[in-house]
């Protein structure tokens, strides 16, 4: 008895010992049912970290992303095997277990402990989501947005098999999220089930909110009962104990969404703002009752955070002190500053401090684009030249266009109007974030799409120097839709409806994935702020140009979709609107003359970009080249909506052939059997031209036109 007693005793000290030892503490508390980690220090065996910038830092953070100059990173970390989550139903020996979406899901319970730091206090930087997934990783998922989770192409498929918890920091208004910092519930999609602000409520019912991006630490508890099928999400700060009323309750059987076999996990994701986002403990529980508590004692310290930069006029003081100190005495300083305040002056009016946040220093605008230096010239537009540049403060790369805006009418209608276009929100949409006015000079400031303009991937001749890749055709036929979708959001989908103006090739700008973006959306129509409504001026580009117009010099959605048409054109056939020849006695060739020629004639596909190498799919192609015949009508209402052409572009109505033979060209020679080709030429009678975009004060379109 008394030998016994002495091995019970010997046998308390060590379990103690180990219990008491926070290096061991993740190591005595994994099974098979669940684990506690204390922090993660030598815990990266447990751990899949295969697709994404995640790891765990030497004091034991597990690091999903850094601030360590790079954006748009994913950071998944998922623990490295998977859990049983339901009590299954037995099938047929050749189907295999994981797939297997019978029996019922068990009951399960987290809670861990997380901090994002943006690299700018204030500044959101996207968030952090909790993840069960059919396996230990999320291939294909994109960053931003998408918070490492899905991409534009799976997000809401049903396959997906992925429930997700999300603490989201940014509003995006495509997956109808509530604001810009809040709890969700996401199920194979990113459009959350429920959702609520992030905070909690204490035990006198008084709701607290809480901010997502402060860097402190916040506990977050999620907890389904298999029994009553209720998911509860619950949050805090880690000084606060557990709330008693969780923050998200919501009922559901998940037993379609959740395998047999599933993993356990984060995801996070960046955009162009640098953020870090840490997990410093995670305890996990599946049908045993609730997860372990974490130990905040335990928990690893934070990274210090930077302090905030100082800076004088923009330039940080660390650098400009010296400077000071070491080439201009008091006096000259003074004189030299009130010269570089004169240069740097911008026009501030009282009824303008209402747009300060879309507002944008002339100064920071300059510095960004070195001065407005030649070598960081992007192109020249019918409004202006645009530059690449870089925010001095943030770094994130933006495109600045500087408008000569001459009206002296209207002035602030003008900028209104600007702020308003600037909150158009869509995926194929070039991103207006602000202005700045400078004398009678406006600079817009829109978002950098590395890739440029389409027009550089599209003409090609045999004289060509272009040294861009040739898009294949399902690039080209992406790039169609896209556009077409954004075209629909300005017309229909938005507050107020949008003209564009100005639809071409030299207009879609590509981002870094080759997906379209719609520039200078409305910038036509509101350029013309404050001139006489009844002028015959015509703003856009020769050969997108409706032909009403012409006459009434009034845009419509329906003088878009005619646009749109010649843009379809060019897209298909490698080749421009018209093709003007070197000779000025020569006449130009219309292409929509030419391929309704070649369409009448049966050999429609003969005009497919040669570039391509015939290596299209052919009903996409003769769909496209019909829809551009289809937009190209001269009656404006015989011309199908944007709608209705990405139905078409879609499949989901049938194109309407028996239109094609309806086209109101006046040209007899079009409806002759004689099988030549007919010749068409463009007469203009005053033509003004500035770049590449036009001003008609008279002009008259010969042939079918």
């Amino acid at each position: 008895m008394l030998v016994l007693k002495k091995f019970v005793m010997v046998l308390g000290v060590v379990m103690l010992c180990i219990v008491a030892s926070p290096s061991s503490a993740a190591e005595a508390q994994r099974t098979d049912l669940g684990f506690l980690y204390n922090g993660f220090k030598d815990a990266d065996a447990h751990f899949n970290f295969d697709d994404g910038v995640a790891d765990i830092t030497s004091n034991g953070l597990l690091r999903l992303t850094n601030n360590f100059n790079n954006t748009y990173q994913i950071g998944h970390a998922f623990y490295s095997r998977p859990f049983r989550f339901k009590k299954t139903i037995k099938q047929n020996s050749s189907s295999s277990s994981n797939t297997s979406t019978g029996g019922s899901v068990l009951s399960f319970s987290t809670t861990f402990v997380f901090s994002i730091i943006p690299e700018n206090r204030g500044l959101s930087g996207q968030g952090i989501a909790f993840v069960i997934a059919p396996k230990g990783e999320l291939p294909g998922a994109r960053a931003s947005i998408y918070l490492g989770l899905f991409n534009s192409t799976n997000n809401g498929r049903f396959e997906n098999h992925v429930l997700a918890v999300e603490l989201d920091t940014i509003f995006n208004d495509d997956f109808d999220d509530i604001n810009g910092e809040h709890v969700g519930i996401d199920i194979n999609n990113l459009n959350s089930t429920a959702a609520k602000s992030s905070g909690y409520t204490d035990n006198n019912r008084r709701f607290h909110s809480i901010s997502l991006i402060s860097g402190d630490p916040i506990q977050v508890w999620i907890e389904y009962d298999a029994v009553s099928k209720k998911l509860n999400v619950t949050l805090a700060p880690i000084t606060v104990s557990k709330p008693d009323t969780p923050l998200l309750s919501y009922d559901s059987d998940l037993s379609t969404v959740i395998l047999e076999e599933m993993y356990v996990g984060f995801s996070s994701s960046t955009s162009f703002v640098l953020t870090s986002h840490y997990i410093m403990g995670w305890s996990f529980m599946i049908d045993n009752g609730t997860a372990a508590p974490i130990s905040a004692s335990q928990l690893p310290d934070l990274p210090k955070r930077k302090a905030s930069k100082s800076l004088l006029f923009g330039v940080e003081l660390p650098i400009i002190i010296p400077v000071i100190l070491l080439t201009f005495i008091i006096g000259i300083l003074v004189v030299v500053r009130k010269i570089r305040n004169e240069k740097f002056k911008d026009v501030v009016e009282d009824w303008e401090l209402d747009y300060g946040r879309q507002r944008f220093s002339y100064k920071d605008l300059c510095i960004a684009t070195k001065g407005f230096k030649e070598k960081e010239l992007l192109g020249i537009g019918g409004f202006g030249r645009v530059y690449k540049g870089e925010l001095p403060t943030s770094k994130t790369e933006i495109a600045v266009k500087r408008v000569s805006h001459n009206s002296k009418q209207g002035e602030r209608e003008f900028i209104a109007e600007i702020i308003s276009i600037g909150n158009l929100r869509h995926r194929n949409l070039v991103q207006l974030l602000g202005y700045c006015r400078r004398n009678r000079e406006l600079l817009l400031v829109y978002e950098f799409m590395p890739n440029g303009s389409l027009d550089k991937f599209i003409f090609r001749t045999s004289n060509s120097t272009s040294t861009s890749p040739v898009l294949s055709w399902n690039q080209r036929f992406q790039i169609i839709k896209g556009v077409a979708s954004g075209l629909i959001y300005l017309h229909e989908e938005w507050e107020k409806v949008v003209i564009h103006r100005d639809i071409k090739a030299s207009n879609v700008l590509l981002d870094g994935e080759m997906n379209a973006r719609l520039g200078d959306f409305g910038l036509s129509r509101l350029y013309d702020r404050g001139t006489n409504p009844r002028t015959t001026n015509v703003v856009g580009t020769l050969g997108y140009i409706a032909p009403e117009m012409i006459k009434t010099g009034r845009a419509t959605t329906s003088s878009d979709v005619y646009s749109f048409g010649a843009f379809l054109l060019e897209v298909a056939c490698g080749r421009r609107p018209i093709e003007m020849h070197k000779s000025e006695t020569e006449e130009g060739e219309v292409l929509v003359d030419w391929v309704l020629y070649c369409w009448r004639s049966g050999r429609i596909l003969q005009t497919s970009d040669p570039n391509l190498m015939n290596e299209y799919v052919e009903e996409e192609m003769e769909l496209v080249l019909k829809i551009g015949l289809l937009c190209s009508r001269n009656n404006p209402k015989a011309r199908p909506s944007m709608r209705q052409v990405m139905q078409y572009l879609d499949g989901d109505v049938s194109f309407p052939e028996t239109e094609l033979w309806r086209l109101d060209y006046d040209d007899p020679s079009m409806s002759s059997s004689s099988g030549e080709r007919p010749s068409h030429v463009i007469e203009m009678v005053s033509l003004t031209t500035s770049s590449r975009s036009t001003s008609v004060a008279e002009s008259l379109l010969s042939g079918p036109r």
